[in-house]
């Protein structure tokens, strides 16, 4: 008795996970604004808080002087509001920097909402389009931030392609804070290729360009690329290299991290 009990609980259990498995493949697939630079216009749904977070290695030279070699530990929260909606807080809770000047410490800390207000039609070509303003929090001390917050709005614009491709296109304006006071006018543009392989991974290609951060400085041009492994529909593992192709830049750049969704 006791073992056709076990075994009907087992079959009960064996069940309950299938249905779950089974509702989570029906239902719609995490997507993460990382690894890529780029944003898409997509936004989590409504109810729902999505961790991404990872780790990153660069390393910079500087003509000279010994290369900067950092560490960071990067961790965006994404909660949707309203189908449309989401708010988001992105920062850097461990910042280390080792090479002419060494430090450890954290970053700042970036308030960021997405609204989506237009879907894109898959047939007729016309992209889902979302704006991304954020304001930047001087939490971090010198030399990982300022005294003064950042703020700016990007335009974010996501196409569905045939072959099972997709593309992510940003460009924005942004007011950087320089030191010892003031700001600077920043532009930002970027564009990730992506294509899905099979149901459980994603690669992309992407270059993103950025005016120049700091007066008298150069604008920089940027080149990465990366991979997306699908675990479950609500958890990605990913990792992506990075190099810059013309101004300042890493020299190269490794990142790995994951990204989960809770509730919907």
């Amino acid at each position: 008795m006791k073992t056709a009990a076990r075994s009907l609980a087992a079959v009960c259990a064996a069940a309950a996970i299938a249905t779950s498995i089974a509702t989570a493949d029906e239902s719609e697939r995490i997507q993460t604004d990382r690894p890529s630079i780029s944003s898409s216009a997509n936004t989590v749904p409504p109810g729902s808080l999505q961790i991404e977070a990872g780790a990153g290695y660069s390393r910079t030279s500087l003509g000279g002087k010994p290369a900067d070699r950092e560490f960071t530990l990067d961790v965006t929260l994404r909660a949707g509001l309203t189908d449309r909606m989401e708010i988001r807080l992105e920062g850097q809770p461990l910042v280390v920097t080792r090479g002419e000047q060494d430090d450890t410490g954290n970053g700042d800390v970036s308030l960021q909402a997405k609204y989506r207000f237009f879907d894109g039609s898959r047939g007729h070509g016309w992209p889902t389009l979302a704006v991304l303003p954020f304001v930047t929090f001087p939490i971090a001390h010198a030399p990982h931030g300022t005294n003064s917050p950042d703020f700016g709005l990007a335009g974010l614009a996501s196409f569905t392609l045939p072959w099972k491709l997709s593309l992510d296109v940003n460009a924005g304006v942004g007011g950087i804070a320089q030191r010892p006071s003031g700001y600077l006018a920043q532009g930002a543009a970027s564009a990730a290729l992506s294509r899905d392989i099979g149901e459980r991974w994603s690669t992309y290609l992407e270059v993103f360009f950025a005016s120049p951060a700091e007066r008298g400085a150069d604008s920089s041009l940027g080149f990465d690329a990366g991979v997306q492994f699908f675990v479950t529909p609500y958890l990605a593992l990913d990792a992506a290299g990075q190099t810059a192709l013309a101004g300042p830049g890493p020299d190269y750049a490794f990142r790995a991290g994951l990204s989960v969704r809770f509730g919907r």
